[in-house]
């Protein structure tokens, strides 16, 4: 018997337990509905709305007639090499260095042929001292024969051989020249004005004109003409159009959003590429920036018209169906921080769908207060109704 009561299930510590879990559940249950109940209590008087941003925009997209996609190229570029083979010697320039024309920016090993080149100066020098002697012979033959104490004979023989030095003087100089000229060739000069973008040899590399032989190099440096800066975009043959020589541009660099610079269309190339079905535009700066560099990829919008200067520069723009009238003002109801805030703008002009916001700034809304005037990047309601007033507790609708 006592082995059977020791088998007794004892039920007890099983209701305990789901008095226990009971317990909890309720405390979730009222949890929540306290959560749920603050959630309505703090969205209770917000109204549902939908936004817009303020964003910067240029007067010229409203006269623009096309947009393109390009890189900035430069117009003459030129990569640097010799007509000599040698051993690199000397490199003066590395990336980026400026240079004139003319300019000595590397030299090849010369002691060879500057050798030569002494010798053949030697040469010259030799070659005209004979010249010399036989012109002091001639002028004495000629007298002598000019009083008839020597054959006729004498003074042919005399006028030969100062001919002959002569010669011999002129085979000399033109033996030096080449020799300078092989000196000359181990110089590397500048063809243009401009910078070096790319070194593509150093120091001790051997340098020859064809770059046939194994560790050979070719040119020794790349450089441009940063004044013939351009900007090469292609424009599909069913716009052509919409773009002639001399047109007006706008050119936007991705390397500085904020940056625009004046541009004109400056040739066409004659030729429609037909895998792409589009026209090389070539569009030239008028407006020049030392930051421009070339392989910079560019956007290009071609004008309808030019702009004067104080045209170019960002406006502040909005939507339109945000802008409303409040107690016979202008006004637009920014959002911040959950709060509906009225600002009191000025419209100027339209650019497109947009309208501009005259006196506001372009630039980044950090540490805008309530209250203040507006910046490009803050929200504003689109569509504002008559529920939204000055410090109203706002919700964004969901997208």
């Amino acid at each position: 018997m006592d082995n059977l009561s020791s088998l007794k299930i004892d039920r007890s510590a099983s209701t305990s337990k789901r008095s226990k879990s009971r317990r909890w559940l309720y405390l979730g249950a009222v949890v929540i509905v306290v959560l749920i109940a603050a959630g309505w209590m703090r969205h209770s008087g917000e109204v549902v709305v939908e936004t817009t941003g303020i964003t910067a925009a240029y007067p010229y997209q409203g006269v623009t007639m096309l947009n393109a996609t390009g890189y900035v190229v430069a117009q003459r570029k030129a990569a640097i090499a010799t007509k000599a083979t040698g051993r690199l010697e000397w490199l003066g320039v590395q990336e980026g260095s400026i240079v004139k024309a003319g300019e000595v920016i590397a030299r090849l090993e010369s002691s060879d042929v500057s050798a030569t080149a002494e010798q053949a100066a030697a040469s010259v020098l030799s070659a005209k001292a004979e010249l010399d002697d036989a012109r002091v012979d001639l002028e004495r033959a000629k007298d002598l024969a000019a009083r008839k104490f020597v054959a006729k004979s004498v003074l042919d023989q005399a006028q030969a051989r100062f001919n002959k030095a002569q010669a011999a003087v002129a085979v000399a100089a033109a033996n030096r020249k080449g020799t300078e000229v092989a000196v000359d060739q181990t110089r590397i000069r500048a063809p243009f004005d401009g910078v070096v973008l790319t070194k593509a040899a150093n120091v001790g590399d051997i340098v020859t004109p064809f770059s046939s032989a194994i560790d050979s190099k070719g040119a020794v440096v790349t450089m441009a003409d940063m004044s013939t800066l351009e900007v090469e975009a292609d424009v599909s043959e069913s716009n052509l159009s919409k773009i002639t020589v001399g047109q007006p541009c706008e050119i936007a660099l991705d390397a500085f959003p904020d940056l625009r610079l004046r541009g004109e269309v400056s040739r066409l190339v004659p030729t429609v590429d037909r895998a792409k079905a589009s026209v090389l535009t070539k569009i030239r700066f008028v407006d020049r920036d030392p930051r421009v560099l070339p392989e910079m990829s560019a956007k290009v919008a071609f004008l309808s018209q030019a702009l004067a200067d104080d045209k170019r520069h960002a406006l502040a723009v909005v939507q339109g169906d945000a802008i409303v009238q409040r107690d016979g003002k202008t006004v637009v109801f920014v959002v911040r921080d959950g709060i509906a805030r009225i600002v009191v703008v000025t419209a100027g002009q339209k650019i497109n769908d947009d309208v501009e916001l005259a006196g506001v700034t372009v630039g980044k809304p950090d540490g805008v207060k309530p209250g203040a005037g507006l910046m490009t990047g803050e929200r504003v309601i689109l569509k504002p109704s008559d529920q939204i007033a000055d410090g109203k507790r706002v919700a964004l609708a969901q997208k």
